[in-house]
Formats: C-alpha cells, structure tokens, sequence
C-alpha cells in the first residue's frame, strides 16, 4: 500500500504543479482518493487488480455510506482522473474505472417566485442611496434573468438607456442582449442620476452596481444583500440570488413563450439546460386543471 501512496503524493502534486489546480480542487482529490484508499486496504484490494465487478462494489459502498448521487459522480470522477493518470504514466495497464457509469443525478425542481411574492420583497427597500442600488438588484435581476456574476460585471457603457438593453458577457466570455422593463428603466434611471456617485465616494470605475465603500460590489455582496432583504420581508422559504433567475425564466415560459427564446436570453448553451423551468411550467399547468376542470371536482 506504501506504493499507492506514493503515486496519490506524485498524482496530487501534478494536479498543483503541472495541472495548476486550485488548492481546493486539489483538496476534493486528496479526500475522495483517500477514502478509496482506505476502502481497498479494508477489502484488501490489490489497486492494480481493479475490475469492473469490484468497482460496482465500491459505487455500492458509497451509496450505503449515504453519499448523493453528485457526490458518487464527482468521487468517481476523481479516482477515474487518477487511474488515467497511473495508465499515462505507465503504472497500471487499465483504466477500471471507465467501464462504470456513476448514478443519475436527481432532478430538483428550480426554486422561484409568485409574482406577489416578489413584490413584496421589493417593499423592504427603501429611497436610500443603499436601499435605491438594492431596488435596482432585485429588478435588474428579476427583469433580465442575468446571473449574479453577470450583474456585478456590468459596465455603464454596456447599457443602452435609450432602447432598455444590456450587453452581458456571459460564460466563456460569450456576449448577449438583454431587455429591462419600463419599471426598472426608471429605478436605474433614479440609481444614476442620484444615488450611484454618492456612493462612489469619489473613486472612479465604470461598473454600474457599488457597495458602500464605492468598490465594484462582489458576487457574494450581493447574496448578502438578498439574504438581509430576504429576513426584512414576509418571506418563510429559502431565496437566493438565482431564484431571481428562475423566475425569470418560468414566468415568460408560463405566458407563453417559446423556449428557445427564454434560451437566448439566458444564455443557456444547451436547450436541455432550459427545458427544466417547462416541468415547473407544467406543474403549474396541471395545477390549474385540476383546480378548474368541472369532471375533477366531481366527488363519488
């Protein structure tokens, strides 16, 4: 087992040096590795003598350890990084764990919000230069779908005041338009005109959302912000910043437009990405049937 040690050491030490992985990446691969480890040294499993009825063993054990679905995958997906990486180098003669498929992951339905749900967080935020900025999240965020990511990053000369655009630099750097409603037109007009250069304090960027120092709000500024909002409202259930986008998406799905235009503005690569909100939109449907329909409310 010494050996096996050895190769995890010179394994982990790639990742960093040559791989230049984070150190929490490389961390995640220490921790599952080391499980496996000491799973095959408890069944007194020769690492090198891997097949694919005893990796089915460990997919088991992981599973009656109470390991998720995800967390199956990705703990797979790190030994099987592992095994390629002993077969490059001239370790073992096989890689058993590309001969396993991991579990499904469990679809979870999205998490979003009822029109008058919104509505009332809106009501926490107040005329403030603070409470004016948190105004312009929450509509930016719930007119347009953008990620909170993309939502710290905009620059003023990405807005088109004039026709209600925005350009996002998505994932991959990838550019799209964006549309904002009237509603929230004029609370960034507000923003603007009489918030944002007070809390800039007089320090100069271009970056249209600002925390109260005046630096570029942070990503995790911003679910600060939505959680301190979210204790001030009525609100019982769990919200994060990208419920906001799931709304988004679930509302225009529900009055009726086509997917691959909900697609477009969120900038999914992949219509399979976007399918998930018509199961929300679905639910909602069926909802309403049974609620409505005469032969459903008939009682035996």
């Amino acid at each position: 087992m010494q050996m096996l040690n050895e190769y995890i050491d010179n394994f982990l030490d790639y990742l960093e040096y040559e791989r230049k992985y984070s150190f929490h990446t490389v961390e995640n691969y220490e921790r599952d590795l080391t499980k496996y480890k000491n799973y095959i040294e408890k069944e007194k499993i020769n690492f090198k003598n891997m097949d694919y009825s005893k990796v089915a063993d460990y997919t088991i054990y992981l599973k009656t350890s109470g390991y998720s679905p995800s967390s199956i995958n990705r703990h797979l997906s790190s030994i099987r990084t592992f095994y390629t990486y002993l077969l490059n180098t001239n370790k073992v003669q096989n890689n058993p764990f590309k001969l396993i498929k991991g579990p499904k992951k469990e679809k979870k339905l999205p998490n979003y919000l009822k029109y008058d749900e919104f509505l009332d967080i809106i009501r926490v935020c107040d005329s403030s230069d603070l409470g004016v900025r948190n105004l312009l999240i929450l509509e930016l965020l719930f007119a347009t779908g953008i990620r909170v990511s993309e939502l710290v990053n905009i620059k003023l000369n990405d807005i088109n005041l004039n026709e209600r655009e925005i350009k996002i630099f998505g994932k991959g750097g990838k550019s799209r338009i964006v549309y904002f409603n009237k509603v929230c037109h004029k609370v960034m007009i507000d923003y603007l005109n009489n918030h944002r250069l007070i809390l800039l304090k007089n320090k100069k960027h271009d970056y249209l959302i600002v925390n109260h120092l005046g630096n570029k709000l942070t990503r995790r500024g911003v679910e600060d912000i939505l959680d301190k909002i979210i204790k001030k409202s009525s609100l019982k259930h769990k919200i994060s910043p990208h419920t906001l986008r799931h709304t988004f998406a679930t509302l225009l799905l529900n009055e009726g437009m086509d997917i691959r235009e909900v697609q477009e503005l969120l900038g999914h690569k992949n219509l399979s990405t976007t399918s998930i909100y018509t199961h929300v939109t679905n639910q909602e449907l069926r909802k309403v049937f049974l609620k409505y329909h005469p032969r459903d409310k008939f009682k035996s």
